[in-house]
């Protein structure tokens, strides 16, 4: 993350610059909005900072967001830009969420070599752009799209994973397997019933629409 926050510093002193000269961040969410909108947000900071930034979509997402807000929706504006990969699922208009178990597997085994194109094709046409366009020079990539990080390594990239959901949650799944092997999950006994009960009763009160606080 440090290397990114240099890319920061340096992009702060180089907003009055060429366009050709700013650091190129492309930036991939998993493909839901719990990740999408997070992740835009720290992308709209970066482009605030003087970075050029490419946001990348899934083109299932990408076709949903046009029928939604209209063609022009994502057009972007001076150094940002959207761009599209396949998510390695049949193509489809049904405009609801996709099978995440089936997303999470598609991403992780067929996206690696799409994304590799994707920063070739980027870099291909900043060389074309005689100075209007930077080169790609890092990746944000959300978490789950390991495979994001994988390519910039690959390509010699500076990288960093971005992390949408809480602090506590990533410490959950940072530790998943060491409480596993401890014999604490899967929950079992006294505690497995008192967290089913309490589960049970929040989704009694929120389809009541009662206030509901668990305290500990």
């Amino acid at each position: 993350m440090s290397s990114v926050k240099q890319q920061v510093t340096e992009a702060r002193d180089l907003r009055s610059s060429l366009p050709g000269n700013r650091p190129h961040a492309v930036m991939i969410p998993f493909p839901a909005q719990g990740h999408i909108k997070p992740l835009l947000k720290l992308a709209k900071l970066l482009h605030a900072r003087g970075f050029h930034v490419t946001f990348v979509n899934n083109e299932f997402n990408h076709r949903r967001l046009l029928r939604a807000q209209g063609p022009g929706a994502l057009d972007g504006a001076p150094g940002f830009r959207f761009a599209t990969i396949a998510d390695g699922l049949p193509q489809s208009d049904h405009d609801t969420q996709q099978d995440n178990p089936s997303l999470t597997y598609s991403t992780m085994t067929t996206c690696l070599p799409r994304f590799k194109e994707l920063v070739s094709k980027l870099n291909n046409e900043a060389e074309a752009s005689e100075g209007e366009m930077p080169p790609v020079t890092c990746v944000v990539a959300d978490s789950q799209m390991s495979f994001a990080l994988r390519a910039a390594v690959e390509l010699g990239l500076r990288c960093a994973s971005f992390w949408s959901a809480s602090a506590c949650g990533l410490m959950c799944y940072a530790h998943y397997k060491d409480l596993v092997e401890r014999g604490i999950f899967p929950l079992k006994g006294e505690l497995f019933h008192g967290l089913c009960s309490y589960f049970h009763l929040s989704k009694m009160y929120n389809q009541h629409k009662l206030q509901f606080r668990f305290m500990a």
